[in-house]
């Protein structure tokens, strides 16, 4: 990525806040427009590593623009509006072609709950993540509490004014390679305390004890890692939300880990089978696969269509609940089924493809192998399934034998 210049530089607009179309119409007319959009387009990354740095060039220049401030109050440094200007700039980039810059996936799970949470922590490094310069770690996972989040062991030993001391393990830490600063579920109460015993904080991630290991994924990509925690001390004014508050701070982050994030990813989905239909046209498939096509776009639009809605729930200021597990089960299915047909239509130049000749082949086959867990990642498809037949369904309860 180029020099951080920006062709059009977009002048902080009220009417956008008011009036979600005319942002719409004068976001798609910017990238239109926008000098170094094949640049953006076409970039190809070998590594998690690159690709951040990457995304990070094109956050710090549509923020200097403005376009991705809409959305986000003004104290954490946006413009105005709610969810659903976010939304509209997803569909805009997907629309243009464009990728979703990889910070805004975890961005959409964690800033809603420091907005709620903890507005001073917010107020204090959202700008700098909206402006691409830092972003965070989710730390929530352990190697025995992973969709089960109330049976994580990671201890915060209070100590009063003097903060707090945090020891253990967790794992699969999105984005904790590169990560600024990690928001970690940690337990502050008894050893049996379950969900009731749990607390929320930000940790810096260069604070003496923290130890994060990259984790390679099947795809070579580093991603995730895991993350060692030796006697950190935390600062009393990093907690999100109050001591004992962890597990209410959790569920309404699933919320738009679910709903947000769903949504974004969905955009990209479509984006993903506008671009294999243009292939497709070209260069033929079988009958088959044009069935599958078929049923997958549907598939995707009906998921999206129920994220929409969640979207406009969000952005009315209400809460989701179980009824979030719907959203994740529809988008992650949706994601396998649209990269499992990616890679059977395109299965000569996923498998004997060879970079540079092929630009975009390491990033197609990271995101295939990346969809092989999109059923596991953020509470496996089992454990939905069993919270809609428990909260929403009120079926009885299932006779383990």
């Amino acid at each position: 990525m180029a020099e951080n210049t920006v062709s059009t530089v977009a002048e902080p607009c009220s009417g956008y806040v008011a009036d979600v179309a005319s942002y719409r119409q004068a976001f798609r007319r910017y990238l239109a427009d926008l000098d170094w959009a094949q640049e953006w387009r076409a970039a190809t990354s070998t590594s998690a590593e690159d690709q951040m740095a990457h995304d990070a060039g094109v956050l710090a220049r549509l923020y200097q623009a403005g376009w991705n401030r809409y959305g986000w109050p003004h104290a954490a440094g946006g413009l105005g509006g709610n969810e659903i200007h976010r939304a509209t700039y997803y569909e805009e980039l997907g629309r243009a072609g464009l990728p979703v810059p990889a910070q805004h996936w975890t961005l959409e799970t964690l800033g809603p709950a420091l907005l709620a949470f903890a507005p001073a922590v917010a107020q204090a490094h959202l700008p700098a993540y909206l402006a691409g310069t830092e972003w965070w770690g989710q730390c929530f996972s352990e190697p025995e509490a992973g969709s089960d989040l109330a049976a994580l062991r990671t201890r915060a030993a209070d100590n009063g004014s003097d903060g707090f001391t945090v020891n253990g393990q967790k794992i699969w830490t999105s984005q904790g390679p590169t990560a600024t600063r990690l928001l970690v579920l940690v337990r502050t109460g008894p050893a049996d305390s379950r969900h009731r015993g749990l607390t929320m904080m930000m940790v810096d991630a260069d604070t003496t004890g923290v130890t994060i290991r990259p984790i390679a994924l099947a795809s070579g990509r580093r991603e995730l890692a895991e993350v060692f925690f030796d006697d950190v001390r935390v600062p009393r004014d990093r907690l999100v939300g109050e001591v004992g508050d962890g597990w209410a701070v959790a569920m309404y982050l699933m919320q738009f880990e679910r709903g947000m994030y769903g949504y974004a990813l969905l955009t990209t989905m479509l984006a993903e089978l506008a671009t294999l239909r243009s292939q497709i046209s070209v260069q033929g498939t079988s009958g088959t696969n044009r069935d599958r096509f078929a049923r997958t776009y549907i598939e995707v639009v009906a998921a999206q269509a129920r994220a929409a809605q969640t979207v406009r729930q969000l952005a009315g200021g209400q809460t989701i609940g179980p009824g979030s597990s719907v959203d994740k089960l529809l988008f992650s299915s949706a994601e396998k089924r649209v990269q499992d047909l990616v890679f059977d239509v395109r299965q000569a130049w996923m498998i004997n493809g060879e970079e540079p000749a092929h630009r975009g082949l390491d990033a197609a086959r990271a995101q295939w192998w990346y969809s092989r867990a999109a059923t596991i990642m953020g509470g496996s498809a089992e454990v939905q399934r069993g919270l809609i037949a428990d909260h929403i369904l009120r079926l009885p309860k299932q006779i383990r034998r």
